[in-house]
């Protein structure tokens, strides 16, 4: 008898533990900035992760039940607000940390990481960047705590010239961007790769502008327009996007502008019809991608968050958050080390096909499209972005082994 109530005891005690295990959540910090000037673009970034982290969830979470709970981190726009917030989440015990904040911010976040991690190997922290796009952060800056799940400048400064090249009509080119890293990025892409693909083009001006500090861009327009460029490059996001696509519009100068952020949030309706045909971006992913996921996946957003009336722009927050919960079952731990290990050369099935993680540099390798603003016809442009009317076509895809490009990492792994 005592046999029997020793091993039914046992058997409680291992249900118990297990129930508790089941409960206990696996928190997430998301960096990003909510409150400033381009607050708009964190709190949308904030709802797709929002998406990602609920989709796990609804399946069963990770782990026998482990959920996953999003923590709100405010960079509010600045890397030591970012850095604040940082030291904040890990008082808290937060290992893992998923941002979609600027390059500048995705740099001091790396540095400070590495320092953490070196400090407390017992407490590391992993850091999932889903839109910090300087090609350093995966080049020499690479650190095996740091995953990017977009693409960065230059693969997608390729796709925009390879689309350019196939443009003959383009003679002069005007860069504008924002004077910062990732918009040094951009300008110094721009010239690499229009050298190679196109020499023919001029290049008739370089403008860097201080990052969401400029309330009026007709100065910048008009010697734009002067300069007799019939095409625009541009790396700009949130208001600095919104308040330059306004101005050309206003001024009535009207090029061809090749983008990054063309289609994001509040740029749209800031534009109208002024750019149709005109305006251009590169993405991972857009709305009008077509497929029975994509189209799914852009139905339940707009449901989910119909008061917002914005759209799912990008795919990367929620691969990030399926290749973390992967790499979780695969190896049975939550441990930022053994998770990252399991992360390396991982591949999974995307709306745009498949995509898969570099294990020499954490990139993602996935497809990228070139898609240019139009009028919603029901078929190329079946979903408009932000209920204007209007939406992005496809007019060149990349698959993604056609983006892999050198990397001069020299990932330091720990022991």
């Amino acid at each position: 008898m005592n046999i029997f109530r020793n091993i039914v005891s046992g058997l409680l005690a291992l249900l118990l533990q297990a129930a508790a295990h089941a409960d206990e959540t696996i928190r997430i910090g998301y960096l990003d900035q909510f409150s400033g000037p381009s607050a708009n673009v964190g709190v949308a970034f904030l709802r797709a992760a929002r998406v990602a982290i609920d989709t796990v969830n609804a399946r069963g979470g990770v782990l026998g039940g482990r959920r996953l709970e999003l923590v709100p981190l405010d960079s509010k726009g600045s890397p030591q607000d970012a850095l604040s917030v940082f030291r904040s989440a890990t008082d808290q015990g937060l290992r893992y940390i998923a941002s979609t904040a600027g390059s500048h911010i995705a740099a001091a976040m790396i540095e400070a990481i590495n320092k953490h991690n070196a400090r407390n190997p017992d407490a590391t922290v992993l850091y999932l960047n889903t839109g910090a796009i300087d090609p350093t952060l995966t080049n020499e800056k690479c650190s095996f705590w740091h995953f990017r799940f977009d693409a960065d400048v230059d693969m997608k400064m390729s796709a925009l010239t390879d689309a350019i090249a196939a443009t003959p009509g383009i003679r002069k080119v005007y860069l504008i961007n924002q004077d910062y890293a990732f918009g040094q990025a951009v300008a110094r892409a721009a010239r690499r790769f229009l050298q190679v693909k196109r020499p023919d083009i001029e290049i008739v001006g370089d403008e860097l502008h201080p990052l969401s500090k400029v309330k009026d861009f007709a100065p910048y327009v008009a010697k734009m327009k002067a300069s007799g460029a019939d095409t625009v490059i541009t790396g700009n996001w949130g208001p600095d996007m919104t308040l330059l696509v306004k101005a050309s519009r206003e001024f009535g100068f009207a090029p061809d502008f090749y983008t990054y952020y063309a289609g994001a949030l509040g740029t749209p309706p800031a534009l109208g019809d002024a750019g149709l045909g005109h305006l251009r971006q590169v993405t991972n992913w857009h709305v009008n991608i077509g497929g029975e996921r994509a189209d799914r996946h852009t139905l339940e957003y707009r449901e989910k968050f119909k008061e917002a009336k914005d759209d799912l722009s990008s795919r990367a927050t929620a691969i990030a958050v399926e290749m973390l919960a992967l790499a979780m079952e695969r190896t049975k731990s939550t441990d930022p080390k053994k998770v990252a290990t399991a992360m390396e050369g991982m591949n999974l099935e995307d709306d745009s096909g498949e995509v898969f993680m570099r294990a020499d540099n954490h990139q993602l390798i996935q497809p990228l499209y070139v898609s240019t603003y139009s009028k919603v016809d029901g078929k190329a442009v079946k979903y408009d972005v932000e209920r204007t009317g209007n939406g992005f076509k496809t007019e060149h895809g990349i698959e993604g082994k056609n983006t892999v490009l050198p990397t001069t990492c020299k990932m330091q792994r720990p022991e």
